[in-house]
């Protein structure tokens, strides 16, 4: 019997590293994290701090996905981060947006409602289909579906969602979160409002006599801009308590048309903004969002010479419905410029990203020839579309691919590129 498989390997104030089945882990982590709020049991919160900072920042896919192995659902060894024969449960996912709203409730981060944003738009979205009615029980970050058909190591990774599974957790579950949803928005204290998640929403509060009301008006997160108005009874002092998000930088702040400085009210990642409310204030925020191309620390050798496209807290991912096969063979070059391009209105009308890459294809010298040492490599120049990574497998069958190739800068050719390239 492997006690660390249950995590019953240390008492829970020893452990340090996140280990065993990858769902049992978080629930036993957040319930920590419940007796620790309950308690005030500062040795249980730092041990759930130590956990966390493992399992974030040495065990965490780019999605909020988490437990790489399918042998045991479970956690392996820090950076061992595979991409195709990844398991990453749902259910672990969910899991994990439970533990990082607790460690909200007792400690004011952004980092760990980051991390909840990131998962849920990603990681755990990614596990129910647009139409609701089929889900992925593993959420891979690379497919092939001949491979995933033809390799008993790969034969746990759907290509496409089912409507059930024998052991149903992860339907209900990704239910439930979705209903619960508002709960994970805001939260309040005795003397402030906290807005965690940007949501089109309203929410209403008692602080102390006063009833107050939230409600935000935004398309995020495909639209940078939130308008929350405040609402009393009558004039009031409390504080309004505003994420800004760790992806964004140059975010801006007004109340009522006159800028807030960010720098001189913040805390942890959140704006403070305190002051004697009126009736139909309004708090507008500004996120900048940027494609930017994300690369994995150097220990992560699956990610090796790749990048991931992220905008906001949504990351992207290539199909083959829109670049054809052999997904691995295209390359990104480092200066290609990537552009909003509309929306697709086959994947419910999410915005897609646009850009031009290069495929490389190897020509051996001569016929019927696996590897030759006089090949010419041809590289074409090939436009790419990117799509929400929890959108994938909505349309035919066919590859995935989150972390692509990264080539040397082109210059001169279309869209500022060029076929001589390093």
């Amino acid at each position: 019997y492997d006690k660390a498989y249950s995590q019953a390997h240390l008492p829970v104030r020893e452990q340090t590293n996140t280990v065993g089945h990858a769902v049992r882990a978080v629930y036993l982590y957040s319930g920590m994290a419940d007796v620790a709020a309950e308690t005030d049991d500062e040795t249980l919160f730092a041990a759930c701090k130590n956990l966390w900072d493992n399992l974030t920042k040495r065990q965490m896919y780019i999605t909020g996905g988490i437990g790489s192995a399918v042998q045991g659902e479970a956690f392996t060894f820090d950076y061992d981060l595979p991409n195709d024969t990844v398991y990453t449960e749902t259910c672990a996912a969910i899991g994990l947006i439970f533990w990082a709203h607790r460690m909200l409730r007792l400690d004011v981060d952004r980092d760990y409602a980051d991390v909840m944003e990131r998962t849920f738009y990603n990681g755990a979205l990614s596990g129910i289909s647009l139409d609701g009615k089929r889900y992925f029980y593993v959420n891979p970050l690379e497919v092939v579906p001949e491979v995933c058909e033809k390799r008993h190591d790969h034969g746990h990774v759907d290509t496409t969602r089912r409507p059930w599974f024998d052991c149903a957790c992860c339907p209900p579950n990704i239910a439930r979160l979705l209903a619960s949803f508002g709960r994970y928005i805001y939260a309040q204290d005795e003397v402030a409002l906290y807005v965690h998640l940007f949501v089109e929403s309203e929410a209403s509060f008692r602080l102390g006599e006063e009833r107050v009301s939230l409600t935000q008006k935004t398309n995020y997160p495909w639209e940078e801009r939130v308008e929350i108005t405040v609402n009393t009874e009558r004039e009031s002092p409390f504080a309004v308590v505003v994420r800004i998000p760790g992806w964004c930088r140059n975010a801006q702040i007004s109340v009522n048309g006159e800028a807030v400085e960010i720098g001189s009210v913040s805390r942890k990642g959140y704006a403070r903004i305190t002051r004697q409310w009126r009736r139909g204030d309004k708090i507008e925020i500004e996120f900048p969002m940027p494609i930017e191309r994300i690369h994995a620390h150097s220990a992560v050798r699956a990610n090796a010479g790749r990048i991931a496209i992220q905008r906001g807290p949504v990351v992207y991912c290539l199909e083959e419905a829109d670049n054809g096969p052999n997904l691995s063979a295209i390359s990104l070059p480092r200066n290609a410029k990537l552009s909003l391009a509309g929306r697709d209105r086959s994947l419910g009308g999410v915005p897609v990203i646009h850009g031009m890459a290069r495929r490389s294809r190897v020509v051996p010298q001569g016929q019927d020839v696996l590897y030759c040492s006089d090949a010419t490599t041809d590289k074409e120049d090939v436009p790419i579309t990117a799509v929400p990574y929890y959108a994938w497998g909505n349309r035919e069958p066919g590859e995935m691919l989150v972390w692509i190739r990264e080539a040397q800068e082109c210059e001169g050719l279309k869209e500022g590129m060029s076929d001589r390239c390093a």
